[in-house]
């Protein structure tokens, strides 16, 4: 069984990627692949075209998830480093 320091409902913060620092709620676990999907980010674009003659064409926003590792808890306190 998979485990990740993560569960849904949890509130993060992304440490690394295009996304860094944001801050979301977990909406999904994937423990079997290691990925989270978090709210806001990973919003990915697809561009559809129109199926039937008179439609027009959209874009629609997909959340992708992304690997639990660039996720930490937003709620640890930070370590503090000392000073020499």
């Amino acid at each position: 069984m998979n485990t990740l320091h993560v569960k849904k409902g949890d509130t993060v913060v992304v440490r690394s990627g295009v996304d860094k620092g944001k801050t979301g709620k977990v909406v999904k676990v994937l423990p079997a692949l290691g990925l989270v999907v978090v709210e806001g980010v990973g919003v990915k674009h697809k561009h559809q075209r129109p199926r039937r003659p008179g439609e027009k064409g959209q874009v629609l926003d997909k959340q992708h998830p992304i690997a639990a590792s660039k996720v930490a808890l937003a709620d640890e306190p930070k370590v503090k480093k000392s000073k020499k």
